[in-house]
């Protein structure tokens, strides 16, 4: 039996869910031990520039351990005691947690962020960022397996720990989603949908299509969420014809909101992290059957070879570029949302957990 343990929350943050979900498809007894602690990770970076708020979260998480001790003394009652424990993504603490509960237990950490690269990658400095990078030592330090989702994260680990890679994937309701055929309306459809934070670049996504549209492409574009780099994002794009905001939507409501689009961006930034990363959305707008327009980083090249379509990534002329070739032969459209579907099949949570499987086989 596996145990998936901690604070984690897989409506907000999908990663979890998807590995449990293919756990479960491919016959793993998996039970959750679950009490969302109901902090963003924009929430948890804008506390350590606002230190007087970390008593909440303090305050929250340890009444979360509370339950979740708890619920680990009813499961041995029962009889029950897990082989192997999975610590949900956002698990820092979690993890240090369930080291001391499940003593004899094989610790797997989600280790999808490196919590000092995050803070850093959102404006933090200093003192706060050395104090995450040790929160992530100890995290790593804590468990017996890291799981991480590209090669580039792997090797930010230290010497001598237990890795793999598992790339995020897409749940099943992306797939579900997608229209039962390829067949395009008139006027084409982009949609972008994140937090506006400096990895998505949302200010070159604005700037792109605002000067695509003002070069005379025709298609529609739907801005998605609120962020960091929101404010610049629209200063810069506006309410051009054609162009949507919508702040925020509800994650039961995205998957059938973005599949009507008929292509999907996804990140453009260009700090350190950007590079390293494959994004949520990604994945997501393929699974639904949308064509991918992304940044050219080696991670989302490996990942997703002739499955998307790349612009380097800050450049925004170049991305404007990409969209107005996409947008305007519908075959072309066509094509690459058919390659985008094909290459979202790697993604089906059932096929992203093959190597954890295998890796605790040879643990059994």
């Amino acid at each position: 039996m596996i145990v998936a343990f901690g604070t984690y929350d897989s409506i907000r943050h999908p990663r979890v869910g998807i590995i449990i979900d293919g756990l479960r498809a491919n016959g793993v007894d998996v039970t959750e031990l679950n009490r969302p602690l109901g902090f963003t990770t924009s929430e948890r970076v804008r506390m350590l520039r606002e230190p007087w708020r970390l008593p909440a979260f303090g305050f929250r998480l340890l009444s979360r351990w509370i339950s979740l001790i708890k619920d680990a003394r009813a499961l041995r009652r029962e009889g029950a005691e897990p082989s192997v424990v999975l610590v949900g993504y956002l698990g820092h603490f979690d993890v240090i947690l369930a080291r001391r509960v499940f003593r004899r237990s094989t610790i797997v950490l989600d280790h999808l962020i490196f919590a000092g690269d995050t803070a850093q990658d959102r404006g933090t400095e200093g003192l706060r960022v050395r104090m995450l990078r040790w929160l992530d030592s100890a995290a790593i330090r804590s468990s017996d397996l890291v799981l991480v989702d590209t090669t580039e994260h792997e090797a930010m680990l230290p010497a001598g720990v237990e890795s793999l890679v598992i790339p995020v994937g897409a749940r099943e309701e992306w797939f579900v989603a997608r229209p039962s055929n390829d067949e395009l309306v008139p006027l084409p459809s982009v949609v972008f949908f994140g937090l506006f934070t400096p990895l998505q670049g949302a200010p070159v996504i604005a700037a792109a299509i605002a000067q695509a549209l003002d070069d005379g492409a025709k298609f529609t574009a739907t801005m998605i969420g609120t962020g960091q780099d929101w404010d610049e994002a629209r200063s810069l794009l506006g309410d051009r014809q054609g162009v949507t905001w919508i702040d925020w939507v509800e994650a039961s409501e995205l998957p059938k909101l973005v599949a009507g689009h008929d292509v999907g961006l996804g990140i453009f930034g260009t700090g350190p992290k950007a590079l390293r990363v494959v994004p949520n959305k990604v994945y997501e707008a393929a699974a639904a059957g949308c064509a991918v327009l992304t940044s050219d980083t080696p991670p989302q090249r490996a990942l997703l070879g002739d499955g998307a379509i790349y612009a380097p990534p800050g450049d925004a002329r170049a991305l404007a570029s990409a969209l107005v070739k996409l947008t305007s032969s519908g075959a072309e459209t066509k094509a690459a949302r058919i390659r985008a579907r094909e290459a979202a099949e790697q993604f089906r949570a059932a096929r992203v957990v093959a190597p954890l499987l295998t890796a605790l086989a040879r643990r059994a």
